[in-house]
């Protein structure tokens, strides 16, 4: 899962100084109709307690300061860069090990403030490269450039480990500049084909259909806070403090807890009961099953974003999962578990969440295989539902699409002495719907610029994956324009609601391509091969599509030259491209059993890439390997989890809307059926209890400082994971030198 489902903040503002920011949520219901659109009040009024009129959401910010034009420097550049350089590696440690992948945009807007900021006073006079003034724009600059060094990190937690799990491709040091090829072909279609929807998503039809890009539109707001004249460099001062302080202590935390990884970082109660304590037996059944505290900064900081409902939702199916329908399972025969360790001591300690060969089939499942299917099912059949509530927009959104594409049409036959057929109102309507673009001609992105690369990016991955992979154009092309579909749909959806649905995208991308191989009658490894890079195509598609039309946004509201920050994605896209494979071929040289399927234990669970390796196997296998129970099971749970979804939209309206505060979220409790870490939904509510309660008594404070912590914890623990992975290779590691007290089984 990506959160990208991902966290979106709204700044509420009075005569254009922040007053209080508030966190909105892509999976949390108790948002108000206003805030769930994107629209920021004022809590400011006058002494006849006259409220402030509502800012158009549409319109760009008109109080900016005064900027020079060229705001694309190569210190902006540079350190946005660096910004996202962090992420991504943060993120593909984070994705192994949970799944979740988090975006770049507020941690560049923040930290690049900050150094930016000193920079252009320090060194004024005799760096002019570093030096001078420094506005909103060139801070869009940043962020714009570490959300495209950040990104592309999803199918490296995702589909390419999967190849390796399933044996088709070598090994990632050898393949690496295979990966960077296709990573590139990849990353760049989606950032040429997105290119043109500015017009169309940010400019023509934004308002028709309500994209207001949550996520953007906070990063757009916090960015135009921080330089704020009077208050914006003394709250950017706190919040760059609160980032640095988090982000030192979760690096120092994820370093030195390799090293007693029992009492600095998990804690196993139920193995001290067994130990130390009486009722043994039932003790060490409990653990068996994973119950333990995690002190993971990561998802303490998720907890503090995504709020309550999404974090007790979360824990609630993992409660489901592990503690009612898993024991249920194993007692009635129906799955079974492993020995996790040769100690006689531990002779009743077991593992229940193995996928290797002996557990992955529909004879003898783990739990966690089993768990697997109604998990996946479920997330698909609850994003295409999601989607579907959305007919409305998508119907509105292809019919100004087409009235576009023929008011084009038209104005090319005109210049060219023809006339048009069709209905004159059509052409009219089109030319109603050109919203007026703020931008002015010359800083706009020509077509000579972005059509050329699009086409050759097209024919580069047809080249790529037929060269290095053996797929066939005709499957290259059906993976391009599955990319082109699911983009549409992703981007759509992010401007609503804020979650981009990479895991429907893909699976469906996978089921399509599944079908298309059944009747080529390939060899099952070669059919697994070509579905998992289709798929792999269709995501960074959609992934890098949706970012650019989302930074597109923020440029938008902050009048920032569209060229320039295009340029800006474009050269972060490079470092992207190298950096998300050289950070995979780290952890998969520190950590081979990242890529071995049969592994009894890893660091890393992987939970993604057992996903995309399930459903390869599943559409490719002449058998149906999911067993009976199972299978039933996932038809029943995705249905359950789609008419919960109705419910949200159809019965809790009106008088009752008050209720979806405490709908549970489909989508968290079908995850911690794919997830067999438990501690990671409690991290999540040990971050999100306290953070509610701290902005409810104190929302100025929470304001300035909570999201700050929780983007340096998240980003923190990441790195400090890179930093353990280097140890790793170096023979420097808690493996070699650590202490596995309070360990069950004497390991961690």
């Amino acid at each position: 899962m990506n959160a990208n489902e991902t966290i979106d903040h709204t700044v509420e503002v009075g005569d254009g100084v922040p007053e209080q920011e508030k966190t909105i949520y892509p999976h949390d219901d108790s948002m108000t109709k206003d805030a769930a659109i994107g629209e920021t009040k004022s809590v400011q009024v006058s002494e006849e307690e006259v409220p402030i009129p509502e800012p158009d959401p549409f319109v760009p910010f008109d109080d900016l300061p005064e900027e020079r034009d060229r705001v694309l420097t190569i210190r902006a550049v540079v350190m946005g860069c660096i910004c996202g350089a962090l992420v991504n590696a943060s993120n593909v440690y984070l994705g192994l090990k949970t799944g979740w992948t988090f975006t770049a945009n507020l941690f560049g807007a923040i930290l690049g403030f900050a150094v930016i900021k000193f920079f252009s006073t320090a060194f004024a006079e005799n760096f002019p490269i570093l030096g001078g003034g420094f506005g909103p724009k060139e801070n869009n600059i940043i962020q714009t450039a570490a959300t495209a060094s950040g990104g592309l990190s999803n199918v490296f937690v995702s589909a390419y480990p999967a190849l390796y799990q399933l044996n088709l491709v070598s090994t990632p040091s050898k393949d690496f500049w295979r990966i960077v090829s296709l990573t590139a072909v990849g990353g760049y279609f989606g950032f040429f084909f997105a290119t043109p929807l500015r017009k169309f998503f940010v400019i023509h039809v934004a308002r028709e259909l309500n994209l207001i890009f949550p996520t953007a539109s906070a990063t757009a707001m916090t960015i135009r806070s921080m330089h704020e004249a009077v208050s914006g460099a003394a709250i950017a001062k706190l919040k760059t403090k609160a980032l640095g302080y988090s982000f030192a202590a979760a690096i120092i935390l994820r370093v030195v807890s390799q090293y007693a990884t029992g009492i600095l970082w998990d804690w196993h109660i139920f193995t001290w009961f067994f130990i130390w304590g009486d009722y043994k037996n039932l003790a060490i059944h409990v653990e068996n099953w994973g119950w333990l505290i995690e002190f993971t900064p990561a998802f303490i900081g998720s907890g503090m974003l995504v709020g309550l409902n999404v974090a007790f939702s979360f824990y609630g199916g993992s409660i489901l999962a592990w503690a009612i329908i898993g024991p249920a399972l194993v007692h009635n025969g129906a799955a079974f578990g492993v020995q996790a360790s040769e100690d006689p001591k531990w002779k009743d300690y077991m593992s229940f969440a193995s996928l290797g060969a002996s557990a992955s089939n529909k004879y003898t499942p783990s739990p966690r295989y089993w768990l697997l299917w109604p998990g996946v099912l479920c997330m698909i059949a609850v994003s295409f539902t999601e989607l579907a509530m959305q007919w409305r927009i998508f119907a509105i959104g292809f019919r100004a699409l087409w009235r576009a594409c023929y008011g084009v049409g038209a104005a090319i036959s005109r210049a060219a002495g023809k006339q048009t057929s069709g209905p004159k109102e059509t052409a009219s309507e089109a030319d109603q719907d050109m919203a007026k673009d703020p931008a002015d001609p010359k800083d706009l992105v020509k077509m000579w610029m972005w059509l050329p690369g699009l086409v050759l990016s097209i024919i580069c991955t047809c080249v790529v994956m037929g060269v290095e992979f053996d797929m066939p154009v005709g499957m290259s092309i059906l993976s391009v324009f599955l990319a082109f579909f699911f983009s549409l749909l992703a981007i759509q959806c992010t401007g609503v609601t804020d979650t981009t649905p990479l895991t429907a995208a893909s699976k469906a991308s996978q089921i399509v391509l599944g079908g298309a191989t059944k009747g080529e009658h390939w060899a099952v490894a070669h059919a697994q091969k070509l579905n998992l890079l289709g798929g792999a195509i269709a995501n960074m598609g959609a992934n890098q599509s949706t970012d650019l039309v989302a930074d597109f946004r923020v440029g938008f509201l902050l009048r920032t030259p569209p060229i320039q920050q295009w340029i800006a994605q474009g050269v972060g896209t490079i470092v992207a491209i190298f950096l998300a494979p050289g950070m995979f071929v780290l952890f998969a040289t520190a950590y081979p059993c990242i890529l071995d399927a049969e592994a009894a234990s890893c660091t890393f669970s992987a939970p993604s890439v057992s996903a995309w390796r399930a459903v390869a196997v599943a559409v490719t296998d002449p058998e149906f390997p999911i067993p009976t129970s199972s299978g039933i099971f996932a038809i029943v749970f995705a249905v359950f989890g789609s008419a919960m979804v109705l419910v949200r939209h159809f019965v809790w309206t009106g008088k009752w809307e008050w209720m979806r505060a405490y709908h549970p979220n489909m989508m968290c409790i079908a995850l911690a059926f794919v997830l067999p870490q438990t501690y990671y939904g409690l991290a999540m509510i040990m971050g999100a209890v306290p953070a509610w309660y701290w902005a409810k008594k104190h929302p100025e404070s929470f304001a300035i400082y909570g999201y700050a912590i929780a983007a340096g914890l998240i980003s923190g623990e990441g790195i400090g994971g890179v930093v353990n992975a280097i140890f790793q290779i170096a023979g420097i590691s808690g493996d070699k030198y650590g202490s596995n007290v309070a360990c069950p089984g004497d390991a961690c």
